[in-house]
């Protein structure tokens, strides 16, 4: 494992329910990442095809104009775009972290697809809990969507948004053993000045806050809300003060709570750079290592089931035509029951 790795993460408004201009998006900003230097960049929540701002404007009456497009716009782990995406991290020798609305069978998941440099894709993980509103979208992952991958630059994970907020998913990441950790976030325009615990102070101090905690670095990428996303989710002036332009807070925290990037403006785009020097892990630790030297197991211990739980498990035979469409399938031979 090197003991320096250059790493991006990125500030960008997506291409708005438009999967093919999204991974024109994606590729065009791995090509970019990759001529900085970097060896990982990093994505928003939901950058494919853009997070769903309307189930915060209006009803949810009004916003089913928008479900049966988001629906055709996201991806499938195993379909042509992300095929696309994982050959561009090939071509270009970099790992790529990607936020995008999953569809598996009629549902959709908030999703993080990790991609290796050699254009393999280790995982998809599902947030665990969607937000409020965000569960008339979205349903939730299980207990295997808690993850950290051994790759050639680290031990590698990611979280999704509010799940920075969970004391318990965090406090199980952190026994992982991560060294860079992807914080994705929507972006934060949304309700400022009304509801604090959605701008970017809160937000960004939970990211510097995981960083400080589990001793790891924090790449986190945060999407800008501009004239695109207005021109499709707000016909009234009102909704157009509820959800502002900019929004972009991207920043790449240290272990010790440094910040290693210069900020982009809120409503700028483009990439943060950073040199994430190793060393600095072990210092961190060396002074509070909570699943380590600084825990009290005597008094505290947490029980984490990471199995997955598909939602039908047959038992028999495996049909004939089993639909491919669907991950969340178990078959279970009659022998295999039997035990």
């Amino acid at each position: 494992m090197p003991q320096q790795v250059r790493v991006a993460a990125a500030q960008a408004e997506p291409r708005w329910l438009d999967i093919a201009a999204g991974v024109d998006q994606v590729v065009d900003l791995i090509a970019e990442a990759a001529r900085g230097g970097a060896q990982l960049v990093a994505f928003p929540e939901t950058f494919l095809p853009g997070y769903p701002w309307w189930i915060w404007l209006d009803s949810p009456a009004w916003g089913m104009q928008f479900v049966a497009r988001y629906s055709e716009s996201s991806m499938r782990r195993d379909g042509a775009e992300m095929d696309r995406i994982a050959a561009a991290a090939a071509d270009y020798g970099i790992h790529v972290a990607l936020g995008f609305s999953e569809r598996d069978g009629g549902s959709l998941y908030m999703a993080q697809a990790f991609i290796d440099d050699s254009g393999t894709l280790l995982s998809v993980r599902r947030k665990l809990k969607p937000t409020h509103v965000e569960r008339s979208v979205f349903g939730e992952g299980d207990g295997s969507d808690i993850q950290v991958h051994d790759t050639r630059l680290g031990r590698l994970g990611g979280l999704s948004c509010w799940e920075h907020f969970q004391p318990l998913t965090k406090y199980t990441m952190y026994s992982l053993g991560e060294q860079i950790h992807v914080a994705a976030w929507p972006g934060f325009s949304l309700y400022r000045g009304i509801a604090k615990a959605l701008g970017p102070e809160v937000n960004n101090a939970a990211s510097l806050v995981y960083a400080v905690e589990g001793q790891t670095f924090v790449l986190a990428p945060c999407a800008v809300v501009g004239t695109g996303a207005h021109e499709l989710f707000c016909d009234t002036d009102m909704k157009k003060q509820l959800l502002l332009h900019g929004g972009g807070f991207a920043r790449i925290y240290g272990p010790e709570g440094s910040e290693l990037a210069e900020p982009l403006g809120e409503t700028e785009e483009g990439l943060l750079f950073a040199d994430l020097d190793f060393s600095l892990i072990a210092i961190a630790k060396s002074a509070a290592d909570p699943v380590g030297h600084y825990s009290r197991p005597d008094i505290f211990r947490l029980q984490v089931n990471l199995a997955p739980t598909p939602k039908i498990v047959h038992r028999g035979a495996e049909p004939q035509s089993t639909a491919p469409e669907f991950d969340d399938v178990e078959f279970v031979s009659v022998a295999t029951a039997a035990r």
